[in-house]
């Protein structure tokens, strides 16, 4: 299975914003991070803003802001908005399957109990945790941090001498 460029910029765009916290992100700030175009994100804010992810504010010194903090946002709460369909099968798709099997066959909950394990991987992280686990995202990202160059500006304690 392979997700979708939204869904991999729609994560992202959630990273901005989390490791921007405490201030609104702005889409061509986004965009500028990563090489991507504006109008790309625009389209990806709709599914996330109607899901409650980000929330939007408008105005000239508007933006983008997580909905709700960063640790309950699952992985799968981004995933089930942002892809269309988790068939991996002709049997998974609604309607009228040509399979003689679609009823008893091994494949398709062999299929189902996959995707179930990749749900769950899915749901066990949250955008706080790929924030986390990059302690330089907002250097990478092109954002200030404050509080890291308020730690390098302190004095380096000397060791006592022996």
């Amino acid at each position: 299975m392979r997700l979708t460029k939204q869904t991999n910029y729609a994560v992202r765009m959630l990273m901005y914003c989390a490791a921007n916290d405490g201030h609104l992100s702005r889409i061509p700030e986004i965009a500028k991070a990563y090489g991507v175009s504006e109008l790309f994100l625009f389209k990806i804010l709709q599914p996330l803003t109607k899901a409650g992810l980000v929330e939007t504010v408008r105005g000239r010194n508007g933006g983008v802001r997580l909905g709700k903090p960063a640790a309950n946002i699952s992985l799968f709460d981004v995933v089930k908005v942002t892809e269309d369909s988790f068939a991996m099968a002709e049997c998974f798709e609604e309607g009228v399957v040509e399979c003689p099997l679609v009823d008893s066959c091994g494949l398709n909950s062999a299929l189902r109990k996959a995707l179930n394990a990749f749900f769950d991987v899915l749901t066990e992280y949250s955008i706080d945790d790929l924030v986390k686990a990059r302690p330089q995202i907002n250097f990478l990202l092109g954002l200030t941090d404050r509080d890291h160059r308020a730690i390098a500006k302190k004095p380096a304690i000397a060791a006592p001498a022996a």
